[in-house]
């Protein structure tokens, strides 16, 4: 039981700071609905049994986590799901193609900014983000160490590394 409050604790933690991101951005819609479907049992079971049940689910350096590769189906399920009912995720932004490969589609404001607040809040409720590095650096230095993992359209792409800055 206390797997599924520590999860809540942190579920939370990580929506108020993405809020905080949001509305610095005026994305006041996406500030209240950010991962609302973590909320839903067919994810926040397997998210917390993953996040802190016995096994230790392994983060990179940046707290990256490898979530196609985690061993976990259940957990594997509930991202796909998460991923498909959000489109602040790059990955809701793929098309699969009946001859095989992907189309990538460009995601469409607001969704690419709050995906950016996303990384932010993430660093931050995680505490990957200290003192005395501004938050956006760091979301910048993730990205960078992080960018190669993400297929995004090109336009999508100039945003973001506008957005982030050199």
């Amino acid at each position: 039981m206390a797997k599924y409050f520590k999860y809540l604790c942190y579920l939370i933690r990580h929506k108020w700071f993405v809020a905080v991101e949001c509305w610095k951005h005026h994305l006041y819609w996406q500030a209240i609905v950010h991962d609302l479907s973590k909320f839903l049992p067919d994810e926040f079971i397997p998210y917390a049994n993953y996040f802190y049940g016995k096994k230790k689910q392994i983060r990179d350096e940046t707290g990256y986590y490898k979530p196609t590769d985690t061993g976990d189906l259940a957990f594997d399920f509930a991202w796909l799901l998460h991923q498909k009912r959000n489109p602040h995720h790059w990955q809701w932004w793929i098309l699969p193609e009946d001859e095989g490969g992907v189309k990538i589609l460009e995601m469409k404001y607001p969704y690419n900014l709050e995906m950016i607040c996303d990384w932010v809040g993430a660093g931050k409720a995680q505490g990957y983000f200290s003192p005395p590095f501004a938050p956006l650096l760091e979301t910048q230095w993730w990205y960078l160490k992080n960018k190669g993992k993400m297929q995004l359209h090109p336009k999508t792409r100039e945003f973001v590394e506008d957005f982030l800055g050199p």
